[in-house]
């Protein structure tokens, strides 16, 4: 009775990712603006890294009880791939996440301006002169695995309750730190593909021959993160059917 109906769920997707985005994303170009002529630094990607992180922590708090609050591609198939979401529910919260990164992406350019384009809209890319695509890959892929593993953790029957928001919250700023200097720490490949869609609308530039490196290191780091999570911690008790479960526990 109280489940949440489907169109709820997308919906919770939809703005979770929109407010991923519109706030993660948004902080880069902001940054670039206010800087102006002045270089990045430490402190300019700390100031990103914490925004994502904040936006983080707030969204599962606000859309965790509803949809599980996914905003994540690599997240959903990595859950439906270790049999704790539903395949079926898949296709709808991938399409949803995608709207609302997009979305996200035009408030952006609402908010900024043109301004925003021309700073390059946050869209995650890597400079091919200087950076490998192996090396990008290898980054975008670590980034999301360490995401994705530790979603696993915090969602864990034994983990501590009501901390997931910031254990999640706190990776995301802790990832963005090493991977963004390489590729912008996307490791979300609806924030990957939302802001590049806006920016080619809005007359930007964008690397499209670089989406294929981002969409497959962050779905395989997502899928091999879940295995790896459940190899590591399953125990009997994650094996025994409720009668046994029941029988053991009136054993005691």
């Amino acid at each position: 009775m109280d489940e949440n109906k489907q169109w709820q769920k997308l919906a919770a997707e939809f703005l979770g990712t929109a407010f991923l985005v519109f706030v993660g994303v948004g902080s880069v170009p902001a940054t670039f603006i206010l800087n102006g002529d002045e270089p990045f630094t430490m402190a300019s990607l700390g100031i990103i890294s914490f925004a994502f992180g904040l936006i983080v922590v707030v969204t599962v708090y606000v859309f965790g009880y509803i949809s599980g609050n996914h905003i994540n591609p690599a997240v959903t198939l990595g859950l439906a791939v270790a049999g704790k979401f539903a395949w079926r529910e898949v296709p709808g919260y991938l399409i949803a996440q995608l709207l609302g990164a997009t979305a996200g992406a035009f408030a952006i350019v609402g908010v900024l301006g043109q301004a925003a384009v021309d700073a390059g809209l946050g869209v995650a890319a890597y400079n091919p002169d200087t950076i490998p695509v192996s090396q990008a890959f290898f980054a975008e892929f670590v980034g999301t695995f360490l995401l994705v593993f530790t979603v696993f953790g915090v969602i864990h029957r034994k983990a501590a309750p009501g901390f997931a928001g910031l254990a999640i919250g706190f990776v995301v700023f802790a990832a963005i730190i090493p991977v963004g200097p390489i590729t912008g720490a996307s490791i979300n490949p609806a924030r990957t593909t939302g802001p590049m869609l806006v920016q080619q609308i809005m007359g930007g530039e964008v690397a499209w021959e670089q989406l294929w490196v981002y969409l497959v290191a962050e779905l395989l780091a997502g899928v091999l993160a879940a295995l790896a999570f459940g190899f590591i911690s399953k125990t009997n008790a994650d094996n025994a059917t409720l009668t046994e479960a029941l029988t053991e526990e009136k054993a005691k």
